[in-house]
């Protein structure tokens, strides 16, 4: 899915370049590491996904916390932070969010 949005997600910043550099000059201060480092803060970002029930987001946290170094048990902690947020229907965007770290870590170990 990630793959997949990053054509559309370019066309978006071609249209709109003004707001999508600020969109961006806010994702690096948010994500700059400060008393939570970087991996933590793709963790809390991975969660409110699967929360939030945003596909693409699911994507890009997941590889973004395989990129940082988070562990699949870190991700099966975060996924418990989620589903207890989200509920039931955060249940199937977890099983999604664990797919999605799975496959990007098989990619990572090639």
């Amino acid at each position: 899915m990630a793959t997949e949005l990053n054509g559309a997600i370019k066309e978006v910043r071609l249209g709109t370049p003004e707001v999508m550099q600020a969109f961006s000059a806010m994702a690096t201060a948010a994500t700059k590491a400060g008393a939570l480092d970087a991996k933590t803060k793709e963790l809390i970002a991975l969660a409110i996904s699967v929360a939030i029930r945003c596909d693409g987001c699911v994507a890009f946290h997941s590889k973004a916390a395989v990129k940082h170094g988070a562990t699949r048990d870190e991700v099966m902690e975060t996924m418990g932070m989620a589903l207890y947020m989200g509920a039931g229907p955060s249940l199937m965007y977890a099983a999604q969010a664990v797919e999605a770290f799975d496959q990007f870590s098989d990619q990572a170990k090639q």
